[in-house]
C-alpha cells in the first residue's frame, strides 16, 4: 500500500481549516478502508507565515488527530516557496505527495484516480480542470491566454493545470536537484521527466474565506512564469530592434528621395514621433533585460528559498 502525504499550503486560512480537515479526514478514511493508503499517511498543513490563527488551529488539529501534521515556515515567502518547502521536507516520509490548496476548490475525489495512475507506474499525475464555466469571462480569457502565451514562449506547461498534482518520491528526489530561487512550480515539474498522467476534475466554489490570489498576484505569477522559463522576451526585443532599424533605413531613403525631388518635408511630426517611439522601446527593453539581471542577482546570492521553523510530525 501507498504511504500518502498531502501538502496543503495555508496563508490566513482560519475560516476554512476545520471544514477542510473534516473533508480530508473523511477521504483518508475511505482510502484506508479501501486498502489504497497506509495508516502512516498524513495530511500536512504548511503555514506560510499566516497573520491570523491558522498555526494555532493546525497545532490543535495535530493534537486531536493522528493523521494531521503541521509545517510552519519562519515567515511568509509566498505560495510557491511554501509549497516547494513542503514537498522537499515531506519527500523523505512518503511514497508520494499530493499538493492541494486549503480551500479545496480542487476536487479531492480526484485523489482516488491519481493513486490509480500512480499504481499504473506514473511518477507525476497532473490535476487538470475540465472547463472554466464558473469563472468570469475576464478570468477565463486571461488564464487561458496565459497558458497559450507561455507555451508560445517555449515553456513546457500542462494546459489548465495549477498546483494540484501527485509526485512520487523518485520524482521529488529529482525535483530537489533544481536549485533556482525564482520558482514557478507548474513550469518546473514537467522538466523532471518520468512517466506522467493526467486526471481531469471540476473545480469547485470556495467554501469560505477570500482568494489569496487577486489580479495583481496572478499577473505577478504570470510574469514570474514567463521570465523563469523562457528567454524569448529578450530575443523578441532583439528582433524588434532589427525591424525598427530596417524601418529607419527605409525612412531615411524616403527622406532623401523627397528632398532631392524638392518636396517639402515638415520634419516636426516624424522627428517627434520617432524620438518618443524609440525612447519608449529603449526603456521597455532595459526593463525586460533588468528583470532577467535581477533574477541572476537573486540566484547568485543563493539565499534559502524557505526556512522551516517547526515541524509537527510523529514519524
Amino acid at each position: 500500500m501507498l504511504t500518502l502525504y498531502l501538502a496543503v499550503p495555508c496563508y490566513n486560512e482560519e475560516e476554512v481549516l476545520k471544514d477542510t480537515t473534516t473533508k480530508l479526514l473523511s477521504k483518508y478514511k475511505q482510502l484506508i478502508t479501501a486498502g489504497k493508503i497506509t495508516n502512516n499517511s498524513r495530511i500536512v498543513y504548511i503555514d506560510d507565515g499566516s497573520k491570523d490563527r491558522t498555526w494555532e488551529i493546525i497545532q490543535n488539529l495535530y493534537k486531536v488527530s493522528p493523521f494531521i501534521s503541521g509545517l510552519k515556515m519562519s515567515r511568509n515567502r509566498g505560495h510557491q516557496n511554501a509549497l516547494y518547502g513542503g514537498l522537499i521536507t515531506l519527500k523523505d516520509y512518503a511514497d508520494a505527495v499530493i499538493s492541494i490548496d486549503a480551500d479545496l476548490q480542487d476536487d479531492i475525489n480526484a485523489i482516488d484516480e491519481m493513486i490509480e495512475k500512480y499504481e499504473q507506474g506514473c511518477d507525476i499525475v497532473y490535476g487538470v480542470r475540465k472547463k472554466r464555466e464558473n469563472d468570469t469571462f475576464f478570468k477565463r480569457f486571461t488564464a487561458e491566454g496565459f497558458y497559450k502565451i507561455l507555451k508560445a514562449m517555449g515553456g513546457e506547461i500542462v494546459f489548465n493545470h495549477a498546483d494540484f498534482r501527485l509526485m512520487s518520491k523518485r520524482a521529488l528526489d529529482a525535483f530537489a536537484e533544481f536549485k533556482e530561487v525564482n520558482l514557478f512550480l507548474r513550469g518546473m515539474v514537467p522538466m523532471v521527466g518520468f512517466k506522467s498522467g493526467v486526471v481531469e476534475y471540476e473545480r469547485l466554489e470556495r467554501a469560505a474565506g477570500k482568494s489569496k490570489y487577486p489580479l495583481t498576484k496572478m499577473l505577478a505569477l504570470a510574469w514570474q512564469g514567463i521570465t523563469s522559463l523562457s528567454i524569448k522576451p529578450i530575443r523578441m526585443i532583439m528582433w524588434l530592434g532589427i525591424i525598427i532599424f530596417i524601418l529607419s533605413l527605409a525612412f531615411g531613403i524616403y527622406t532623401l528621395i523627397t528632398f532631392f525631388c524638392g518636396a517639402t518635408v515638415s520634419g516636426w511630426a516624424s522627428t517627434f514621433i520617432s524620438i518618443w517611439a524609440l525612447g519608449g522601446l529603449q526603456l521597455f527593453a532595459i526593463g525586460v533585460i533588468g528583470e532577467y539581471l535581477g533574477k541572476v542577482y537573486l540566484e547568485a546570492k543563493q539565499r534559502p528559498r524557505y526556512v522551516v521553523e517547526e515541524f509537527l510530525n510523529d514519524k
